[in-house]
């Protein structure tokens, strides 16, 4: 029931440039009690909610499905997990435009409420990556461990930014974005890889413990 509402939502906006004018005349179109989809969703923005999380759920699965994944170090695996985002969301690009339409925007600084599942579910991925890359030696643990605290937040943000990029470019294929995504996610390892500032932090540490 859930998937028939969602995939007649998209069609509905696919085939009106909109979304349908209230629940109860959307419901009824589909031979559904107002009742019976509230069942499932309380809200048009919900639905968009769970789509949005749905392109995130499935990047995941399928990167992880692939054989070669595990063997990735964390910046593959991150690059991976981008270029197959922007695939996924290829392939539902004229229901995103016209959702985007009512984002604020740019993403990155707004809190859009129908990205907020996508979100959780891409914070918890890159948690994971980023415990993997502490243990490879491939991200820093900082001094401050709220700095490393921040890092899925401002990986999400980077999220935000190519899908906004994305959304704009008029590249063929969208090589573009494909070259933004190369170059945003070597820059974000390597600040979060460590750099001279943590050798010269260390040294400034070992001097002021050993001082005279």
């Amino acid at each position: 029931m859930k998937n028939k509402i969602k995939e007649s939502y998209v069609l509905f906006v696919l085939n009106h440039g909109h979304e349908p004018e209230s629940i109860y005349k959307f419901a009824k179109d589909l031979e559904l009690t107002e009742a019976e989809f509230y069942e499932n969703f309380n809200s048009f923005k919900q639905i968009n909610a769970e789509i949005w999380k749905g392109y995130f759920e499935n990047t995941m699965a399928n990167i992880k499905a692939e054989e070669v994944f595990d063997s990735y170090i964390v910046r593959e695996k991150l690059l991976s997990f981008f270029y197959t985002l922007i695939e996924e969301m290829k392939g539902n690009r004229s229901f995103i435009l016209k959702g985007y339409e009512t984002l604020e925007k740019p993403l990155n600084m707004k809190k859009n409420a129908e990205l907020a599942d996508a979100k959780r579910v891409f914070v918890d991925f890159i948690n994971e990556l980023v415990i993997e890359g502490q243990e490879t030696r491939e991200v820093e643990s900082r001094p401050i461990p709220q700095i490393t605290a921040k890092y899925p937040e401002w990986i999400w943000m980077l999220a935000l930014s190519i899908i906004d990029f994305w959304i704009k470019d008029d590249s063929k294929l969208f090589e573009k974005t494909d070259t933004l995504i190369e170059k945003s996610v070597n820059t974000t390892m390597d600040w979060m890889a460590r750099t001279p500032l943590d050798s010269l932090f260390d040294l400034g540490k070992f001097l002021f413990q050993n001082r005279a």
